[in-house]
């Protein structure tokens, strides 16, 4: 008889997880890892369960529910989700937004003011010409920008090392001129002090900068809403780590069992990765803000076709392979005329495909406004290929209500 369990808990762990590893023969593998794959020089071994088909999970939900709708502005491109979840969709549609106005200004930063390429490609990184031109994109959208400016790196290792060079280079020390400059790192309680000490920069009126990696915490679940983000930049694609063990074996089984190429998987992880970053700084229709993609290989077909309508809808042709100091000044037009007060002519430069799929001409505005009066308009306005039955039905008990008060 066992008196006292927890001297067992490594016991009942080791059981625990072979009841796991048991419990499914297809789509999940056991992995050893010899070291954490952030600290490679320290011996770390790990053996982890790991699913790799994601199919399995949403299974069930599919089998309970005749009727499931799966929505995230991030579902792009749609026709990706079908083979990963394995299912046949009845209806798949992208909608942009509705907004007030052109509140976003995507650009495509593909090289520096001196015309040299911009990437976080492998071979490229270490290259002083591309991290001092990364540099002087933020320092001169730290001039230009009011408030916050929040810049995603691909991994925390890539952000040290360009921290570190900007400032040798001296980068660091002028951005901190005009903001205030916070780190993400990977400790929790570190971040949090970071975040609370940017947004009290940013709502004294100092202005602040905060970098942070994609897929971090930061990334994942912290809004930058109002003047706490009015700019954001992606500063580089958000590949994952190629050497994962883990991911190895997800692209070897997503390529046997739903024929998805390797490059395929990647291009359409790290563009979900970029928009969720750039989703950061517009979290309702009254924020406004300038999304900046900075690496030359945003500009390929592969990966400007895979972000989502809300973003490509306000992308023009001519924000799309722009230099640092293009960017600046097509920034520093937009963020001035945004911060004006809304009026009604400021809904005239709306792309066409921004506004809703149902739409009725204005109506004009009368003091006030009976319930009878609102159904007229309504009907008057309205489609005639559109099914107004119960709309006249409604017109005609509110007439009759006013018949019998008269």
């Amino acid at each position: 008889e066992i008196t006292d369990v927890d001297e067992f808990t490594a016991l009942s762990m080791i059981t625990a997880f072979g009841s796991l590893v048991s419990s499914y023969s297809k789509g999940f593998v056991v992995i050893g890892e010899p070291y954490d794959t952030r600290n490679p020089n320290v011996p770390d071994p790990v053996t982890q369960l790991t699913c790799l088909d994601a199919s399995i999970a949403i299974k069930p939900v599919f089998e309970k529910f005749r009727t499931v709708v799966i929505t995230s502005a991030t579902l792009s491109p749609l026709e990706f989700y079908p083979k990963i979840l394995n299912f046949q969709p009845v209806v798949a549609t992208s909608f942009p937004m509705s907004l007030q106005r052109a509140c976003m200004c995507p650009l495509i930063v593909t090289r520096g003011s001196d015309q040299l390429p911009l990437s976080s490609k492998f071979q490229d990184r270490q290259d002083p010409g591309v991290i001092r031109n990364y540099g002087y994109l933020l320092l001169e959208m730290s001039q230009v920008v009011p408030d916050g400016i929040v810049g995603f790196f691909t991994s925390y290792i890539f952000m040290e090392e360009v921290v570190q060079m900007w400032s040798e280079m001296g980068i660091l020390q002028k951005v901190m001129k005009d903001k205030l400059l916070f780190v993400e790192t990977p400790d929790v309680i570190e971040t949090s002090l970071a975040l609370d000490n940017y947004k009290r920069a940013c709502d004294c009126g100092r202005g602040a900068v905060f970098l942070s990696v994609a897929r971090g915490k930061v990334a994942e679940g912290i809004d930058f809403d109002r003047h706490y983000g009015r700019c954001v930049i992606m500063f580089g694609v958000p590949y994952q780590y190629t050497e994962s063990r883990i991911l190895k074996a997800r692209l070897e089984y997503l390529l046997e069992t739903f024929q998805i190429r390797e490059s395929d998987f990647l291009s359409f992880d790290a563009m979900r990765q970029a928009t969720q970053c750039l989703g950061r700084v517009i979290r309702s229709k009254s924020d406004y803000g300038v999304m900046i993609l900075a690496d030359k290989r945003y500009n390929r077909p592969d990966k400007r076709n895979k972000l989502p309508a809300w973003i490509t809808q306000f992308m023009q042709p001519s924000h799309t392979n722009v230099s640092t100091d293009i960017a600046v000044s097509i920034a520093q037009d937009f963020l001035r005329k945004l911060s004006q007060p809304i009026s009604a002519s400021s809904t005239e430069s709306l792309p066409t495909n921004s506004l809703s799929t149902f739409s009725t001409p204005s109506i004009e505005t009368k003091a006030l406004w009976s319930e009878a009066d609102v159904i007229s308009a309504v009907l008057k306005n309205m489609p005639a290929s559109l099914e107004n039955t119960r709309w006249e039905s409604l017109l005609t008990a509110q007439q009759n209500k006013k018949q019998r008060l008269d």
